[in-house]
């Protein structure tokens, strides 16, 4: 099983030290889904990477909307 060895970086507005944040990933089943910090649960995707292929494609479409500014 690989780690998660991506950076963490700070959002904007945050301080330089980034807070603990938990993994949005989860797989149940051998289904792979992501969380929202609405509460929003997508999935299932077949493995991981199209999980965070699905996460890309919702973080795109709400920086699209009217008041995008927020963080998600």
């Amino acid at each position: 099983m690989a780690l998660n060895t991506h950076k963490v970086e700070a959002r904007g507005g945050e301080p330089s030290e980034v807070p603990f944040r938990s993994n949005r990933f989860f797989c149940v089943g051998h289904k792979w889904y992501f969380s929202t910090r609405e509460g929003f649960d997508s999935g299932p995707y077949a493995d991981r990477d199209r999980a965070r292929v699905g996460l890309d494609r919702f973080l795109h479409i709400v920086s699209l909307l009217p008041g995008s500014n927020r963080v998600h």
